[in-house]
């Protein structure tokens, strides 16, 4: 590649409109190019890197068996309304009409193809196991894309699934790719963390993810002390141990005028009902209800979705986390109950709204379609409350849950905050933010059930087969290693993904120097190094040149210029400016592919 003749445009400011560094030096050094929001070109050094990690990940995934294929893009509506994921789906995936009135979608993923694939062509054990996979762009109908290839709406990303006879076969297949993942994720550069995750809209019984930890991230994650993680929306809360309330007083309706906000109850309950015990009532000892529309899709009971208004009950002092509330409900999606929702629930009055017309409470008054009640688990069993009464300017004291009303059953649905006791019991989490760069899922039979895929077992019978779905986000990836390789200066790839392992830059008027040049930049090709080689005359200065260097990034720079006319040297250093060495002219190549081997 010679930046003569090279389809490249560096730029000295970053882009107005990029908000993390991946996506401003990816376009200030001449990857990619912003297209639309959350649509990028790619220009030829991004795709030389993209194809590089593309080469890594078809490597370890052929070595443990996988098998590539390429489906459309273009998908239609019936599979995906076998599943329920049309629906499930909601708005971000991009729905459109053919000439001829008929539905398709821009496939976010592809469960629905391979699995109808497979069943075309496979009708017996004898045909498994079986894992394909396929590298291709993906569609999602972001509502705000974000952070350059991070957060984007067309997106490269290796889908593989595995088809087995049992659920052994299938966790064996789950073992072998979520160790492959462990051995590309090393070999890209990229630090990551498996965390414990939800399937959300995919389905199955087990998933975990693989995010890379970096503050720019949408995913929270909790760790706990024994090194275990988990995304916050899989995070379950351990049940403490319910407390005796015997000597709990009997829960009376008490005034609380003009307290409609858990600050404003506790400012009322401190100056108008002190507790006897002389301490302060907090936001801690309130239990607020929340009412939220849960929207299901079309289910085995409903021919089309349908809403469900559910209240939930959470410790004053703790924030609903609307995202981990969702997770619980899944594949439903949830909302604030609207007015109109409130108005058809007459018993319920708007910020005073208490358990007593919720739940069983509400089954045993006889109140004509009763909301269900469900707890956070963070609601003590036993402990007394401050709740509403259902009356204006009138909340309950002393409420106790398992003594004056119970519930449902209980959700998650509060932020976890630092302090929380881990799931596993081994002490308090601590929270970071990442970015989620692969998935694997255990899907189970949900879409082989679905799509009617079964296969002939060893006796002759019948039986839906287990499968395995298995993610990376091949361009979020890329961006990553961007994020966590660079500098100020600009980018600094792992010589695994370069789009050169060495920038060769010839600078002066000297035509002595770039002759020393050329022949360097040959015998390095001819040798099977990668040779980014800045060959630009004229008024380009060599100030110009080496901050495109540092700006493009590749792991190792060759400066020849006045030193090789001089003093027959060639500069050879790494692209962090470190291990800067003069070479005999003579000895240049060699030493390149030594350093060259050293990184790898």
């Amino acid at each position: 590649m010679r930046m003569s003749t090279l389809f490249l445009r560096t730029l000295r400011d970053d882009p107005a409109d990029a908000d993390v560094d991946s996506a401003k030096l990816l376009t200030r050094a001449g990857y990619i190019r912003k297209v639309a929001p959350g649509l990028y070109a790619w220009l030829p050094l991004g795709l030389k890197v993209l194809n590089k990690i593309e080469a890594i990940v078809r490597e370890e995934i052929d070595a443990i068996g996988g098998q590539e294929v390429h489906f459309t893009a273009m998908q239609p509506r019936e599979p995906y309304e076998r599943t329920h994921r049309w629906e499930e789906y909601g708005e971000n995936i991009f729905r459109f009409k053919d000439r001829h009135d008929q539905d398709y979608l821009l496939a976010p993923t592809h469960e629905e193809m391979f699995t109808l694939m497979a069943k075309d062509m496979y009708s017996s054990y004898k045909d498994l196991p079986v894992t394909l996979y396929q590298i291709q762009s993906k569609y999602r109908d972001e509502f705000r894309p974000r952070a350059g290839l991070i957060r984007g709406r067309e997106f490269v990303m290796k889908d593989a699934y595995s088809f087995t006879i049992d659920k052994e076969g299938l966790i064996k297949c789950y073992d072998e790719e979520r160790a492959a993942y462990r051995r590309i994720y090393d070999r890209l550069g990229v630090k990551y963390v498996i965390v414990h995750a939800v399937s959300g809209p995919m389905g199955g019984f087990e998933s975990e993810e693989f995010l890379a930890p970096l503050p720019i991230g949408e995913d929270t994650f909790a760790m706990s002390p024994s090194g275990k993680a988990w995304n916050v929306e899989a995070l379950t809360t351990p049940v403490p141990e319910p407390v005796d309330f015997t000597d709990t007083p009997a829960m009376e309706a008490l005034a609380t005028p003009d307290s409609k906000t858990i600050e404003t109850l506790v400012a009322q309950a401190n100056a108008l009902h002190p507790r006897s015990d002389g301490r302060e009532w907090t936001a801690a000892d309130t239990l607020k209800n929340l009412i939220i529309a849960v929207k299901h899709p079309e289910d085995e009971d409903h021919d089309k979705p349908w809403r469900e208004i559910v209240a939930i009950g959470v410790p004053g002092d703790r924030t609903v986390d609307m995202k981990r509330l969702e997770a619980s409900f899944a594949p439903a999606e949830i909302e604030e109950a609207t007015e109109d929702d409130l108005k058809a629930h007459p018993e319920l009055v708007k910020g005073y709204i208490g358990p007593m017309v919720l739940g069983p409470q509400a089954k045993a008054a006889g109140i004509k379609c009763p909301i269900r009640y469900l707890i956070d688990p963070h609601v003590t069993r036993g402990a007394e409350w401050i709740t509403g009464a259902d009356k204006e300017g009138t909340h309950l004291f002393h409420a106790v849950w398992g003594r004056d009303f119970e519930a449902d059953g209980t959700v998650e649905a509060v932020q976890v905050r630092d302090g929380d006791m881990s799931p596993d019991g081994s002490g308090p989490l601590s929270f970071e933010r990442g970015v989620e760069i692969g998935q694997v899922f255990q899907l189970g039979l949900k879409y082989s059930e679905a799509l009617d895929f079964k296969v002939l077992n060893q006796q002759g019978k019948a039986v839906p087969v287990w499968m395995g779905s298995y993610g990376i986000g091949v361009s979020r990836v890329m961006a990553c290693i961007a994020e966590f390789h660079h500098d100020d200066k600009g980018l600094a790839w792992p010589v695994s993904v370069a789009p050169a392992q060495v920038h060769v830059v010839a600078t002066g008027k000297d035509p002595k120097a770039f002759e020393a040049a050329d022949a360097l930049v040959s015998e390095l090709a001819d040798a099977g190094v990668e040779v980014l080689y800045d060959d630009r005359a004229g008024k380009v200065s060599p100030g110009v040149k080496f901050k495109d260097a540092e700006l493009i990034g590749a792991p190792i720079i060759a400066v020849v210029g006045r030193d090789t006319v001089n003093n027959g040297t060639i500069e050879i250093r790494d692209r962090n400016g470190e291990n800067d060495e003069a070479v005999a002219v003579a000895d240049a190549a060699a030493r390149i592919r030594e350093r060259i081997a050293a990184l790898q």
